[in-house]
């Protein structure tokens, strides 16, 4: 939750939306100046809150969802730790309403540049998860303050002996927490848009449907946030409108994989900078996720591999590396325009540095050293969250290992 909210978004969202939506636009600044300066001081203080429970005694042992009635027992480890999880999740969530108010300020009503709205994909994917962000995080505050609620003041909103519901809170949270998913992905699309664009010499190839396909992500990925309850006890019907919805997604989303594809192969670039390897890597890792969640779409085999290490390996593959490539691409890609020809770590302003693509290439195998192993342990039905795991497990968990120590190795090298 911590790197996602406030490392990820940040970056390809915060970060980079703040540097380049106004000089896309050909403006000078965003609409909102100090909202931008109170929204971007807002997400330190959240970190330090979240990252408060974890330092509190005991931490709050409530798993990144937080389901009730555990957090909403005075009985669970800590309960100030779940406090201060709460708080720095809404102080995140300010934060990401002020940035998104002010990003459709700026894109709508500000900018010289009226036509750039129109073709630079970056912009309109900062606009959807603005939009996102502004419809779905207000949901999840009220189910947190609601916890809080049952927590201290000795409500009954999620207790089901006081004609309370936990099931309420995974509804408010996933309604939220899928979203999530795009809202952190969505900018990424955008980076890599930019980036092949600008390498293969030529706009994106079918611009208007790459905008229609993350308007239809958008809407799509907000309707299906129950098939992460596939085992909670929903009726027949429910379970085939939730499945129906998700492998819908697969039609938006391939349209882009292949509107990328042939922007990159029509351009008939010799180029090979670590900038473009991160983008074509990143429609690898999402396209291989996206399969895997195709599979999980069935509401059969959904209800069979919950809470495997196939869903483990399925998000990381969409979500964690998608959206880390996305983030070193567009840093090597932006590099040169956020910090001027005077900075050139390893080259790290043109990609093109010996040593940073084999550093690259190392960290590439790595991480897929981590995951690809997971999708075998979640078909042998190992489950998340456990201590432990059968001995004949052993060699695929050490794969893993391997690949997990060699992926801290290979970014420490770069840290340092």
């Amino acid at each position: 939750m911590l790197s996602a909210l406030s490392i990820v978004l940040s970056a390809c969202n915060g970060g980079y939306g703040n540097f380049f939506v106004p000089i896309y636009i050909g403006g000078s600044e965003v609409v909102f100046p100090r909202t931008n300066a109170i929204s971007y001081f807002l997400v330190p203080l959240g970190s330090v809150l979240l990252t408060q429970s974890i330092c509190s005694e005991f931490g709050s042992g409530l798993g990144w969802t937080m389901y009730p009635p555990l957090s909403t027992s005075l009985m669970v480890l800590n309960p100030e730790a779940t406090d201060w999880i709460i708080g720095g999740l809404a102080v995140l969530g300010i934060s990401s309403i002020l940035s998104s108010i002010n990003f459709l300020g700026t894109c709508v009503f500000m900018g010289s540049n009226a036509g750039a709205k129109n073709y630079i994909l970056y912009i309109w994917a900062i606009i959807f998860t603005a939009l996102m962000l502004v419809f779905t995080l207000p949901i999840l505050t009220g189910g947190l303050v609601m916890i809080l609620l049952d927590l201290h003041v000795n409500t009954e909103f999620y207790d089901s002996m006081y004609s309370g519901d936990s099931v309420l809170y995974q509804h408010l949270f996933w309604f939220f927490g899928h979203p999530e998913v795009y809202i952190l992905i969505l900018p990424a699309f955008g980076v890599v848009s930019q980036t092949l664009s600008m390498y293969a010499a030529r706009s994106v190839f079918g611009g208007q449907s790459m905008i229609l396909a993350m308007g239809c992500i958008s809407i799509l990925g907000s309707l299906v946030w129950a098939h992460h309850m596939m085992t909670v006890g929903l009726e027949v019907d429910t379970r085939a409108y939730f499945s129906a919805m998700t492998i819908m997604i697969a039609i938006p989303t391939g349209t882009k994989i292949f509107n990328w594809l042939g922007t990159y192969m029509a351009s008939h670039t010799t180029t090979r900078t670590v900038d473009l390897w991160a983008a074509l890597s990143f429609i690898l890792l999402f396209t291989l996720g996206g399969t895997t969640g195709v599979v999980m779409g069935n509401a059969g085999m959904d209800i069979a591999l919950h809470d495997t290490y196939y869903i483990v390996a399925h998000f990381h593959f969409v979500l964690s590396l998608g959206a880390v490539l996305a983030t070193i691409c567009g840093f090597i890609f932006y590099s040169r325009d956020m910090f001027g020809d005077t900075v050139n770590l390893f080259h790290v302003n043109t990609g093109a540095s010996p040593y940073l693509s084999i550093w690259f290439v190392v960290f590439l195998g790595s991480i897929l050293l981590i995951f690809i192993p997971m999708h075998i342990l979640g078909f042998n039905v190992m489950p998340r969250r456990i201590p432990d795991y059968p001995d004949y497990l052993c060699y695929i968990n050490t794969w893993c290992s391997i690949g997990s120590i060699s992926t801290i190795v290979i970014i420490l090298t770069m840290l340092c």
